[in-house]
């Protein structure tokens, strides 16, 4: 046993050599040492969160931690088999090799990956919108970059597109986004009460900032309505949120305006009849 435990597999020029013994003793502590880094680098990351970091600088820290702990790992295994530096050179240019050829797109993710961590144009929680996919960013990996969209269903994008392409963050800053809302009334509604009751509606969301002030303005003489419209900020976390919001107000607005006598317009036509033969014209009792 001591015989094959001590067995010579590789030797080197300057007398060093790669038993059995040493290999074992290499991948053991490689193995353990992944695991030790793996179990660190959650404590790390959850510790964090008791520290009320955000979740993104806990995960950026919990990544660097496991990452310095899988080096020292590397190069205590290296340590453990006595294998000279030089050994490496021809495997390391072959590798060079291989990744210029055949890992060009997995290397430029990787790299993509970090530049998010340490630049953070992108963070855990937030809501983005990419190639007309919207939805909540909830990992930050090595490759891709998982996002959970509006429907529910989670898509995995390559870190190198966010990176590469436009993106629009709607949380970056802060969660404010300004949205409009436009209502149509009918011709001979008093315009100064419609006005009233449209910042009312708007003013008594509790969604709806008031700094910046709404802005209510009469738009336009439209071919069946006058059209108002209003405009205001509101504090949401994506656009579901926003359409909520909107529905809200569509709501209060019916109610404040029938409850004022203000009809909401809808398309109305006058037709004209070039005949000389008389039209029996009956009006029903209900006046329908």
């Amino acid at each position: 046993m001591g015989e094959f435990w001590n067995r010579a597999l590789i030797s080197f020029q300057d007398g060093a050599s790669l038993t059995v013994g040493l290999l074992v003793s290499a991948v053991v502590v490689l193995l353990l040492g992944l695991g030790i880094s793996a179990w660190v680098a959650r404590l790390v990351g959850k510790r964090m969160l008791r520290w009320k970091l955000t979740p993104d600088t806990a995960f950026v820290l919990q990544r660097v931690t496991f990452v310095a702990l899988v080096i020292i790992t590397v190069m205590t295994a290296l340590s453990l088999l006595k294998v000279p530096i030089t050994a490496f050179t021809f495997m390391s240019g072959a590798i060079a090799i291989g990744v210029g050829f055949g890992a060009q797109n997995i290397i430029n993710n990787f790299i993509s990956g970090w530049i998010l961590m340490s630049e953070r144009p992108v963070r855990i929680g937030d809501f983005i919108e990419i190639d007309g996919s919207m939805g909540t960013v909830e990992r930050v990996g090595n490759r891709s970059t998982q996002i959970r969209r509006v429907d529910g269903v989670h898509i995995m994008v390559p870190n190198s597109v966010l990176i590469e392409r436009t993106l629009v963050n709607w949380t970056l800053v802060d969660p404010n986004v300004r949205t409009s809302l436009s209502v149509g009334v009918a011709y001979g509604s008093p315009v100064r009460q419609v006005e009233q009751l449209f910042r009312r509606a708007v003013e008594e969301h509790p969604q709806i900032l008031r700094t910046p002030e709404p802005v209510v303005l009469f738009n336009d003489f439209g071919d069946s309505a006058l059209v108002f419209e209003a405009f205001f900020w509101c504090s949401v976390t994506g656009e579901r949120e926003l359409r909520r919001v909107r529905s809200d107000l569509r709501y209060r607005i019916d109610e404040l305006f029938r409850e004022h006598g203000i009809t909401i317009a809808f398309p109305q036509r006058d037709l004209h009849l070039k005949t000389t033969v008389p039209i029996d014209v009956r009006i029903p009792p209900d006046g329908r």
